[in-house]
């Protein structure tokens, strides 16, 4: 199976790609790890990104999740299963508080540095998701035949 899980920052993908990961023993990887090079810290060009994308999909199984980039919106197309968190807004900044607070105690990793700067930042993708949700369902809508929607904040993974 082939999935791709997407939605804006603190809806839980990461949370449920993994135990979709640990429940089915299928590798996940993540959009931000395949955009950015984190050992050399530079963005990777559309074309590496591409190269590690068509590596990752010569798999029979994949777990792909993260926020989905214009420059990626054919995965839409590569899955066969599209699960796409639309968390509510305010248990989203909620997340996303908890996130920050969990990183900076240590007791949460991340592939970046947990700063006020990055605190703010996730708020701004947030309320951009939000300007912007509309076009981005609208492009899911050509999908609804492998489209899952979670939407309640209580919902728990797997």
């Amino acid at each position: 199976m082939k999935i791709l899980i997407i939605g804006t920052v603190g809806t839980g993908k990461t949370t449920l790609a993994r135990k979709l990961s640990e429940k089915y023993n299928i590798k996940y990887y993540e959009i931000d790890s395949i955009v950015h090079d984190d050992i050399n810290k530079k963005k990777r060009t559309d074309k590496q990104q591409k190269e590690i994308i068509r590596d990752i999909n010569k798999e029979n199984d994949w777990i792909i999740e993260g926020v989905l980039r214009k420059n990626l919106e054919y995965l839409l197309e590569m899955a066969e299963k599209i699960i796409y968190l639309n968390i509510p807004k305010k248990i989203r900044n909620k997340r996303i508080i908890a996130r920050y607070i969990k990183q900076k105690i240590g007791i949460e990793k991340s592939n970046y540095k947990p700063n006020i700067e990055m605190l703010k930042m996730m708020f701004k993708w947030s309320n951009e998701f939000e300007k912007n949700r509309d076009e981005f369902e609208n492009k899911l809508n050509k999908y609804v035949d492998k489209l899952e929607v979670i939407g309640n904040e209580k919902t728990k993974y797997v």
